[in-house]
This record gives structure tokens, C-alpha cells and sequence, in this order.
């Protein structure tokens, strides 16, 4: 496993737009696949989008056109812009490299009305 440090959540207005990031310290080699999955209260973990080594992406259809993920030239860190944000998309954000099984500690984002 590898450990994945996330940044960039908080509170913002509906309508807003947040950036979060997530790197992995001390890493020497590329990530294949890395990805952004998000949990609200009472539901179950979702895949919010997906990249991989050929840069393909995924999208989970609630964010799609609004959320774009992208990542560092060297495949070491990976970023999701959220745009045009509602109250729904309101949730813990997780950081995910898929090849290693490892999860990050979460960033909390809240969308207020």
C-alpha cells in the first residue's frame, strides 16, 4: 500500500467550485489508476471519476460535465476540479490508487444553499 494525502475540500456556496488534490510523499514510481470516490451520511461510497495510465477517464454520471479529473506529468498525484457545485455533491471525497488497494484519509466538502 501507499499512503495518499488529499488537500483542497471545504464549504462553498452552490454554484461554486472547489479544486482538491492528492499526492503520494516519498513516491519513486507512476501510479497507474487513481481516482476520486466521495460518501455522504447514510449512503455507500461512489465513484465520483477514474484515470488511468492512458489518461482515459470515468465519470460517475451525477458529476459528469461538471467534475474534471486530471493528474501530474509524472502520474505521482492526481487533481478534481468541481465546478457549477450543489448541496447533493455534499460528502467525504476520497483519494484512491486503484493498483495498490490504498485509500486516503478523506477530505470533508460541503455544499451550502
Amino acid at each position: 500500500q501507499v499512503q495518499l494525502v488529499e488537500s483542497g475540500g471545504g464549504l462553498v456556496q452552490a454554484g461554486g467550485s472547489l479544486r482538491l488534490s492528492c499526492s503520494i510523499p516519498g513516491i519513486k514510481i507512476s501510479i497507474p489508476t487513481m481516482g476520486w470516490y466521495r460518501q455522504a451520511p447514510g449512503k455507500p461510497r461512489e465513484l465520483v471519476a477514474e484515470i488511468t495510465w492512458g489518461d482515459s477517464t470515468n465519470y460517475g454520471d451525477s458529476v459528469k460535465g461538471r467534475f474534471t479529473i486530471s493528474r501530474d506529468n509524472a502520474k505521482k498525484g492526481v487533481y478534481l476540479q468541481m465546478n457549477s457545485l450543489k448541496p447533493e455533491d455534499t460528502a467525504v471525497y476520497y483519494c484512491h490508487a486503484r493498483d495498490f488497494g490504498s485509500w486516503g484519509q478523506g477530505t470533508q466538502v460541503t455544499v451550502s444553499t
